[in-house]
């Protein structure tokens, strides 16, 4: 494995997260491998889990860790090719990667998207020129379209949680929110839910207000619903996200009252299991009272990062 950008990068799901729930019972098992070897963390935006976790996760494997705030302490990034840097920025991210892939064996990245321009955020163009002058494998910690890392350890969550044999009916649910927000974390679940629906692991809806459907090339299979309380009947987990419209790009268009999931919802599902991939607004995206109660996934997620991160940096260092 030279990349981890999406379920693409994966050659067997159901095999990878079987060893992470390995990892679970013996995450110092493997640290020979990352011994002398150095990950190198990017970050263009704020984090704290995937900071935290990823930064663990090479810890566990034995590796050294260097951490940089590159939209605050680094020089200021050029990234289009052929222009004459006369303006602000200072360094062309053609040397910048190749410099970073020479003290890092493995690179880890996050930039988020300006939501102002679809088709700038949707080539990632960032990302990919820094797999392609890095020279070391690349693990995306989210970018404009995706957010693997959580996505794999939202798979992970559910499929540990899930103790029945029949397949539990798992459902994206649209929630408010004051501000746009990317596509990238529900693009990325569609895509994982919809392979593993694929593979009969489960059954898979996504709910939003009209307009706010997400790009088709991530939901392939899904069933599609505009109903937020018929979506949720019996539904086994629950999966509650805001995202802005991808057709009015970056938009937050007009929405009814009543997409927010509280306990009166909850009662239309099948005791479901609640899940945001955080960090949560309480009482606009999501209830406390749901938050608070045994209904919610929320820390175990976010546990399952360390998890889903250990897994890749270790598939990448056996290679």
């Amino acid at each position: 494995m030279n990349q981890f950008f999406s379920i693409n990068d994966v050659p067997n799901v159901q095999q990878f997260v079987a060893d992470a729930l390995s990892l679970k019972s013996n995450p110092y098992g493997f640290q020979d491998l990352g011994k002398n070897k150095t990950l190198g963390l990017v970050f263009m935006n704020p984090s704290l889990r995937t900071r935290l976790s990823t930064q663990k996760a090479a810890l566990n494997l034995g590796m050294n860790v260097m951490v940089m705030n590159l939209d605050k302490e680094g020089w200021a990034l050029e990234t289009q090719d052929g222009v004459v840097m006369n303006g602000s920025t200072v360094e062309h991210i053609r040397e910048a990667a190749a410099v970073m892939g020479q003290y890092c064996d493995i690179l880890g990245l996050r930039s988020f998207p300006k939501l102002a321009d679809r088709t700038e955020d949707y080539n990632e163009d960032f990302f990919n020129k820094f797999i392609k002058y890095c020279g070391v494998p690349v693990v995306s910690l989210e970018s404009a379209t995706r957010h693997p890392l959580q996505s794999f350890a939202d798979l992970i969550t559910i499929m540990d949680t899930w103790k029945s044999k029949q397949k539990p009916k798992v459902v994206l649910a649209w929630a408010p929110h004051i501000k746009p927000l990317p596509q990238a974390v529900p693009n990325s679940f569609a895509e994982w839910m919809c392979k593993a629906q694929s593979e009969n692991l489960l059954d898979f809806t996504i709910v939003q207000p009209k307009g706010y459907e997400l790009c088709e090339d991530f939901t392939a299979g899904a069933k599609i619903e505009y109903d937020l309380e018929n979506s949720i009947k019996n539904a086994d987990y629950v999966y509650v996200k805001n995202w802005s419209s991808f057709s009015d790009y970056g938009k937050i268009l007009p929405y009814a009252e009543g997409w927010m999931m509280d306990n009166e919802k909850l009662k239309l599902t099948n005791n479901a299991k609640i899940m945001h991939c955080l960090p949560v607004r309480r009482d606009l995206e999501l209830s406390s009272e749901i938050l608070d109660g045994p209904n919610s996934l929320v820390i175990e997620q976010a546990s399952n990062r360390l998890w889903s991160a250990q897994v890749i940096l270790k598939n990448m260092l056996s290679k």
